[in-house]
């Protein structure tokens, strides 16, 4: 393995059912770590050993399953590919930067979905890749410049929060044509939002 070898997973939110937590139990033992956990009221956590390195993945109890939070570092080639099908498999949301031969790869990744992908290499930035209309440096030092776009970041979480809303009150009423639709528009409102905040 290549000892430089790195991947930071940042701002972390992946869902889960307690079904779904024991299968990634047995998938962590199939591929031969060594692993233990440990729960309480409020946490589940597995603990897996990489080497002599032990990572900690938490999972928080919510009212309708677990949600996996935070900041991990990897230095396992395989755990670190395991978590990315993770994030794929579950639509879920994070930030990674992949550390190698000084240069940093960072993947926004929102619904299991790569919407940007930035190389830096010393100080030189470069947008690889980016879904949606790309914004020119101009257009973002403007708005940064500007109070609109605090204005703009504000009535954005707003409507994120009443989406939310929407979406939960669909799931509720088992109407999936309206979940579906709400899970839609929340896709672009959070693309809009990572925009801003970028």
């Amino acid at each position: 393995m290549n000892k430089s070898y790195e991947v930071e997973y940042c701002n972390l939110e992946l869902r889960f059912n307690r079904r779904h937590i024991q299968d990634l139990i047995k998938d962590l033992i199939q591929d031969g770590y060594s692993l233990y956990w440990s729960e309480n009221e409020t946490l589940f956590i597995i603990s897996v050993r990489t080497g002599r390195k032990l990572v900690k993945l938490r999972f928080n109890r919510t009212k309708n399953g677990y949600k996996m939070v935070g900041d991990y570092t990897i230095r396992d080639a395989k755990l670190a590919e395991w978590m990315e099908k993770l994030i794929e498999d579950t639509r879920g949301h994070a930030i990674v930067k992949r550390f190698k031969d000084r240069q940093i790869l960072i993947e926004s990744i929102l619904f299991g979905e790569v919407i940007r992908l930035v190389e830096i290499s010393g100080y030189q930035q470069k947008v690889l890749y980016q879904k949606g209309p790309y914004m020119t440096e101009q257009e973002i030092s403007k708005m940064y410049f500007s109070k609109e776009g605090d204005l703009r970041l504000q009535l954005l979480r707003l409507e994120l929060d009443d989406e939310l809303e929407r979406l939960y009150e669909a799931m509720q009423a088992g109407d999936a044509e309206k979940a579906e639709k709400s899970k839609e528009k929340l896709a672009a409102l959070s693309k809009d939002l990572m925009m801003l905040e970028w």
